[in-house]
């Protein structure tokens, strides 16, 4: 049965005793003397009854709950109320626990806390309603219920620019997860690694194979052999593919700041850091992949830090001395001999152990060959997508011209020339000579190579002590000059009147100097 209502005072005639009137001074913080006169009590009865029978006028609906969370009252706005919230009479209504009959009320929580809540929007069947919920006090303090006041309405109509603007905000809000779930979903599959030579059938083998375990995958090969590729679709076949891929590239980031790039920064960590703080990487790919890129640059310093983490799967941001738990699958990648590493202690040795349990290596391009026609398919027609361009394809001479380089770029190095080529051509079948102009000619190209290439080995003589190569003048000029003209077609889709305007030459210039590059069998080849 139902416990006993306690009524409270009618709005026609509230009544209330005298130490109750001075608890509701004390709350109110109205100061009392001692020596109250005999008619001051009417006085503060009559205020208190004035802002009872205030409060129900005004509002649309008024309730009282007492400390256990049960109506004790209701006013006559408040009735018409009770049918959409599936009662037909005040007398079912009153007495019952508000959080029972009220959904997604909050009244349970003010008097719980004794805080209140001055406006809100509720939602239930009955409606929407601009509502305020006040705690009632005794002159101790102590809590004794609760007041409700249904401000307004359907305040969707009421109050349509504030209700737009919060639907409009919610809906950016929603927008914004959504990219953010769709960038840290993977772009690839295991199909997407393009090939069906028997050394790449072996690679996707060895994918779908350690794509079904959580263990940490290492994947070996040289640079451009598409080893993000792989991780991203390793990812996608596992059962963790509805969870974050987050990538990292240990080379691309300050020494400095890998620590915090890694296990984030705790809140005022350090003059400059962020006031709410800041999530690391492995906290972003909780539940999901985390794809360390360039694993053999990373200090030996962070090594243990790293190793920690990945043994413990826990994570301890920077600044801070909590420790949170993650649940991260690590796939790392590298272009270098981390053995040889590990033997001139540049790479600790239980790191790389620890990584290298699911080793898959990935070949270069010149090892599969066989697979260079349905790259180069697949290339031309990702850049005519991208460009804008219309689709090219290659011919038998060019193909051919084309398996016979090294490629120490491997696919990476492949996509940039067969890029240059359908920028520069307008035929839509492109042959050997349009390749000769942005390849190395042969055993003499070092003449010819790009100022960049000369740059590096002027690098590597530097670090021997050998004589610095000098590059000449105007061919530093013209490789500055091609490579302005290439970045500007790049930019502009292959549009050659867009381009001269951008480079500010005229068009008449710019088809000159095309012309001269696919005339010239030896020209120098773009950097890479």
């Amino acid at each position: 049965m139902p416990a006993p209502r306690t009524a409270p005072p009618s709005v026609a005639s509230p009544t209330f005793a005298a130490d109750e009137l001075r608890a509701l001074a004390a709350a109110a913080a109205v100061p009392v003397a001692a020596d109250l006169p005999a008619d001051a009590a009417t006085v503060l009865q009559l205020a208190a009854r004035t802002m009872f029978d205030l409060f129900a006028q005004t509002a649309q609906g008024m309730m009282v709950v007492d400390r256990e969370h049960r109506i004790v009252w209701i006013s006559e706005g408040y009735k018409r109320f009770l049918p959409g919230l599936g009662f037909d009479s005040e007398q079912a209504f009153v007495g019952r626990r508000v959080e029972e009959v009220v959904p997604n009320t909050l009244m349970a929580q003010v008097i719980d806390t004794g805080r209140p809540m001055l406006l809100d929007l509720l939602t239930n069947q009955a409606g929407s309603f601009l509502v305020s919920r006040l705690p009632l006090r005794h002159a101790d303090g102590q809590v004794l219920g609760a007041v409700g006041l249904v401000l307004l309405d359907h305040p969707e109509t009421t109050m349509q620019p504030l209700m737009l603007k919060f639907a409009r905000l919610q809906r950016e809000l929603e927008d914004a997860r959504r990219q953010l779930a769709a960038q840290r979903r993977p772009k690839y599959r295991i199909a997407s690694f393009i090939g069906s030579s028997p050394v790449a059938m072996e690679v996707k083998r060895q994918a779908r194979r350690v794509a079904a375990t959580s263990a940490s995958v290492l994947l070996l090969g040289e640079t451009g052999t598409g080893k993000e590729l792989l991780a991203q679709a390793i990812h996608a076949a596992s059962p963790r593919a509805g969870a974050p891929f987050v990538g990292v590239n240990i080379a691309a980031v300050p020494d400095t700041l890998l620590e915090a790039e890694f296990f984030g920064v705790a809140p005022g960590a350090y003059t400059g850091a962020e006031r709410k703080g800041r999530d690391g990487k492995f906290k972003l790919a909780d539940g999901g992949t985390l794809f360390l890129d360039e694993i053999g640059d990373m200090p030996l310093a962070l090594q243990a830090k790293l190793l920690r983490a990945l043994q413990e799967q826990e994570v301890e941001p920077l600044g801070s001395n909590q420790v949170h738990k993650v649940d991260v699958r690590v796939i790392a990648a590298t272009s270098r001999d981390l053995p040889e590493m590990v033997a001139g202690g540049q790479f600790r040795a239980d790191l790389f152990y620890r990584l290298n349990v699911l080793p898959i290596r990935l070949p270069a391009l010149r090892e599969r060959l066989e697979d260079l026609e349905a790259l180069v398919e697949a290339l031309l027609e990702d850049i005519a997508r991208r460009s804008g361009l219309a689709h090219r394809t290659v011919g038998e001479d060019a193909l051919a011209l084309l398996a016979s380089h090294h490629w120490p770029g491997n696919i990476r190095e492949l996509r940039n020339v067969l890029e240059q080529v359908a920028l520069l051509e307008d035929d839509l079948v492109l042959g050997a000579a349009a390749f000769r102009a942005v390849l190395p000619a042969g055993p003499g190209a070092a003449t010819t190579a790009p100022v960049a290439r000369q740059r590096d080995a002027a690098a590597e003589a530097a670090g021997t002590g050998q004589a610095l190569p000098v590059v000449p003048l105007p061919q530093a000029v013209a490789e500055l000059e091609r490579r302005a003209i290439l970045d500007a077609l790049a930019a502009t889709g292959g549009n050659k009147v867009a381009a001269a305007r951008r480079l500010g030459i005229a068009r008449a210039t710019l088809y000159e100097k095309l012309a001269q590059w696919r005339q010239t069998p030896d020209a120098a080849a773009d950097d890479r």
